[in-house]
């Protein structure tokens, strides 16, 4: 994560009307407007998905609203899926400092998303249910798309003249090597559905469980190596806007991102995405639950057009994203020379909570000098706190001490999910 990212403020008091002109000053140039439809059908009724287009970065202040829109595909019951639906949003804004300027706030959110995602796992996992859930949130900012997911939904960018972009990674046993890899070294085992005769059949799943998926919110009966901790990518569009076709997979069995994105160009929102799950189900069938969100950001009419396009589209791809170093925070505002579409601010998929909640000496400390927990953000006394970076009792860690801390039940989490205790042992 950038240095710097997500650094905790405390609960530092900023006057709102400091805020507020902060917020002016950094508003380089008029938002875009937000546009959005939803489609589904329902089989097994185990989709959900939410959107808030009225969330206030400084609240009272209207300048500072972001949009939200998110899917939940559940399995082994819905159960988890409504409770993620209901509880992850508030999670990842507890966990965002207080007092963070624009800038600050964006890069604050890829360390938040991911201490949502465990808070909402844990506390799903400790009230005993069984069922799990893939989840794919996104966040709209004027210009700027944050999207985190486990599972296998998918996001996908279609960016003025055609260029499409998955923001999100499928973690699919079958098609993920380093999950794979991942699970089997955590504890986990690989493998199909062994039937009589010893035939293999169907996709590979984890055992225990049977689970097809590496990451999910729930699934405690599978093992804790299936972790929360999210993929994250921050990207920037340029002022041509873009079109967000956000579905669980009843969409993407059925349909590439490029067939998706084809089929509903030239709609408004609400008719792409009905228009969306219309072709999915002609080309598959109701074999799943069919959920599809499209969000279109607009741009304001008095903005300039658009940098011209590149004459070859084949370059479009390689100039898409400019990687920008996650080690970084000075390169977040190096903007994209070659073509003006998109910049990516930000992407990490590790599995390893240390590395997702960074390594900050400051972090989780209030100027008070309490501590609180990185995850789920309970306070701590200063001798209550285990680093995030400290080893388990059978190894060290060169900085035991830094930031940020975990109480002990995260740190249990932690623990388990990278193998470091039997699976099935409960979280407190």
């Amino acid at each position: 994560m950038a240095s710097g990212a997500g650094r905790r403020r405390g609960h530092e008091l900023v006057p709102l009307a400091a805020l507020i002109s902060r917020e002016m000053k950094n508003e380089k140039m008029e938002k875009p407007s937000v546009r959005y439809g939803h489609a589904a059908q329902s089989r097994k009724g185990e989709d959900y998905f939410l959107v808030k287009t009225d969330c206030q970065r400084v609240p009272g202040n209207p300048s500072s609203t972001f949009s939200v829109f998110a899917i939940f595909d559940g399995h082994n019951g819905n159960a988890a899926a409504i409770f993620t639906r209901e509880h992850l949003l508030s999670h990842i804004l507890s966990a965002v400092p207080r007092g963070l300027g624009r800038e600050e706030w964006f890069q604050a959110l890829p360390r938040a998303l991911v201490a949502g995602f465990v808070k909402t796992d844990k506390e799903f996992q400790s009230r005993g249910e069984t069922s799990g859930t893939t989840a794919t949130f996104v966040i709209i900012d004027a210009w700027t798309v944050t999207v985190a997911s486990v599972g296998d939904s998918r996001c996908i960018l279609d960016t003025q003249g055609g260029g499409i972009s998955t923001l999100t990674v499928d973690h699919r046993l079958e098609e993920n090597v380093e999950e794979r890899e991942r699970v089997t070294a955590s504890g986990g085992e690989v493998g199909r559905l062994s039937i009589a005769g010893g035939a293999e059949i169907g996709p590979l799943r984890c055992w225990p469980g049977g689970l097809c998926l590496s990451r999910s919110i729930g699934d405690m009966d599978v093992g804790e190596f299936i972790v929360p901790i999210p993929y994250v990518k921050q990207v920037k569009l340029s002022n041509a806007g873009g079109r967000l076709i956000i579905a669980s997979d009843g969409i993407w069995d059925a349909l590439s991102s490029e067939m998706a994105a084809k089929s509903c160009r030239g709609l408004p929102a609400e008719l792409a995405a009905r228009q969306v799950v219309k072709e999915a189900l002609r080309t598959r069938g109701l074999k799943d639950d069919t959920t599809c969100i499209v969000v279109d950001i607009i741009p304001p009419e008095n903005s300039p057009p658009p940098s011209p396009l590149p004459k070859k589209p084949n370059k479009l791809r390689s100039f898409l994203f400019r990687k920008s170093s996650r080690d970084s925070a000075n390169k977040l505002s190096k903007k994209l020379s070659a073509v003006g579409i998109v910049e990516e601010l930000f992407e990490e998929g590790s599995a390893m909570l240390a590395e997702r909640l960074g390594n900050d000496e400051g972090a989780g400390q209030t100027t008070s000098g309490i501590f609180t927990c990185g995850v789920c953000q309970v306070d701590l006394a200063p001798s209550e706190g285990i680093s995030v970076h400290a080893g388990s009792i059978f190894s060290t860690s060169s900085k035991p001490w830094q930031g940020p801390f975990l109480c002990a039940a995260c740190r249990n989490k932690k623990d388990a999910m990278e193998g470091k205790r039997p699976s099935g042992v409960k979280v407190a």
